[in-house]
């Protein structure tokens, strides 16, 4: 008999009961964690809130560090604000969430479009469902498109972009196109090299 068709009861259970927490991610005292979700909500996450200018003061204010000219649109979530990096002139479609129980470093003009999830955070299931966090790196000029999942411990190359819809589970390469629903994920080049001067305009079709 196959592993899979096995006598289910043989198979362990972890207790999450007693799963070691995630207030070990913090970072800052519980009151500061519980002050920043309600500013997160009021400032950052609200759809009302229409102000960029405004998100990002308040994201400074608990620690993050986000260089000038950069846009936050709304509905976006940030878990530990001082846990995020962002360069000069990068972009932060609505609805992106960063899951940051980790440190996410976004470089200069980087555009993070719609609804895009970027985690840190996963768990140790084979032991004790413990936190296991991974920092993630996204580098100069890189564009995830919307709806893309970028996982814990992956750095996207300078000037790479992503197609929507795809799951980042390795590095991306430097100035390519990539799509992890292809069993070649590797697209070509984002700026190959070319005899005239004039670039392609072929648009992925998703907005910041």
């Amino acid at each position: 008999m196959s592993e899979a068709n096995s006598d289910s009861s043989e198979v362990p259970v972890i207790s999450l009961r007693a799963a070691p927490g995630e207030r070990a991610s913090w970072g800052r005292p519980s009151w500061v964690v519980y002050l920043w979700g309600a500013c997160e909500l009021l400032f950052v996450t609200n759809p009302w809130q229409i102000s960029s200018s405004l998100r990002v003061h308040a994201l400074r204010a608990f620690g993050a560090s986000i260089e000038s000219g950069v846009i936050f649109r709304p509905r976006t979530r940030v878990r530990f604000p001082w846990k995020l990096s962002i360069g000069a002139d990068s972009w932060i479609g609505e609805g992106v969430w960063f899951h940051n129980q980790d440190k996410i470093f976004v470089g200069r003009d980087v555009v993070i479009s719609q609804e895009s999830f970027l985690t840190t955070g996963s768990h140790a299931h084979r032991v004790d469902m413990g936190l296991v966090t991974r920092p993630i790196r996204i580098e100069d000029g890189a564009w995830i498109t919307s709806r893309c999942i970028v996982l814990g411990g992956v750095t996207v190359g300078r000037s790479a972009v992503t197609t929507p819809g795809t799951v980042i589970s390795t590095d991306v390469p430097p100035n390519v196109v990539w799509n992890s629903s292809d069993q070649n994920p590797r697209k070509g080049l984002r700026f190959p090299a070319r005899r005239s001067s004039e670039p392609e305009r072929d648009g992925l079709t998703s907005n910041a």
